[in-house]
């Protein structure tokens, strides 16, 4: 690619998306989302990769999408936009291992859906979370999508209807975050959680993870039934067997992925 909008590494079994155009406050642009979508796709076939960081470069996290884009497109246009970003979003939640945003600075609007979207967040001090469309008249209706699901209804609404902007502490009260540290902590800090998220086996975090969202907007009961399902399937896989037995051995297991 020319123009990397988005970098990659991976250290051990942690993965890292670095969004990178912070000359634009790390903007959502059409481009930069479909390289991220293709990275997605990428990382969802490593199996030797358990767990992914998404951060952004420079002083931000995310200003949510490229307005200059909005601007002057026609129907075609503006939807392969919103297509590629509700995409994204969605392959987050269907990439079968953990997703951690380390954010930063600021995180609003499609960024702060990004944030939502992930499986878990760390902020650092001082970062601020909006989604304020609705003071230029683009009401943010597809942040909301991830947003409620996150914080619950009314918070998510006073977000949406005001557009103020929530400090991290809030937005760990909220629910939109895990945890708020120093800044001059949130790579180690996100990295720490990463590193415990490893320790399990690469097998168990994929099924959990699907089963978690199948599961989370069910009745109780289809809940009930469908979790009782894949635990008992779950069973059958050489890792539960090799985590069984090695729990009661006392020993550490050996992970296989399978």
């Amino acid at each position: 690619m020319n123009d990397q909008y988005v970098k990659f590494d991976q250290e051990g079994p942690t993965g890292i998306m670095t969004l990178n155009r912070p000359e634009k406050r790390n903007a959502l642009s059409l481009e930069l989302l479909e390289q991220l979508s293709a990275l997605l796709t990428d990382i969802g076939r490593n199996n030797d990769m358990r767990v992914v960081v998404l951060k952004g470069a420079g002083k931000v996290f995310s200003a949510g999408h490229d307005i200059s884009q909005l601007v002057g497109g026609d129907l075609t246009y503006y939807s392969s936009i919103f297509d590629t970003c509700v995409e994204v979003m969605e392959k987050i939640q269907r990439l079968p291992q953990p997703v951690i945003a380390q954010v930063h600075g600021i995180a609003t609007a499609a960024g702060c859906q990004l944030v939502a979207a992930c499986d878990l967040a760390v902020a650092a001090e001082g970062t601020r979370f909006g989604t304020p469309g609705v003071k230029i008249g683009l009401f943010c209706t597809t942040p909301a999508v991830p947003l409620v699901r996150a914080v619950g209804r009314k918070r998510a609404l006073e977000m949406l209807f005001t557009g103020r902007m929530i400090s991290a502490e809030e937005a760990e009260r909220y629910g939109l975050v895990n945890k708020v540290v120093p800044e001059e902590q949130l790579a180690a800090e996100t990295n720490a959680l990463a590193v415990r998220i490893a320790e399990a086996s690469s097998l168990a975090l994929s099924i959990g993870k699907d089963a978690f969202y199948t599961q989370v907007n069910l009745s109780d009961a289809h809940a009930y039934a469908y979790a009782k399902r894949v635990i008992v399937s779950n069973l059958f896989a050489e890792d539960a067997r090799e985590g069984l037995s090695a729990f009661l051995e006392k020993r550490q297991p050996t992970w296989k992925g399978r």
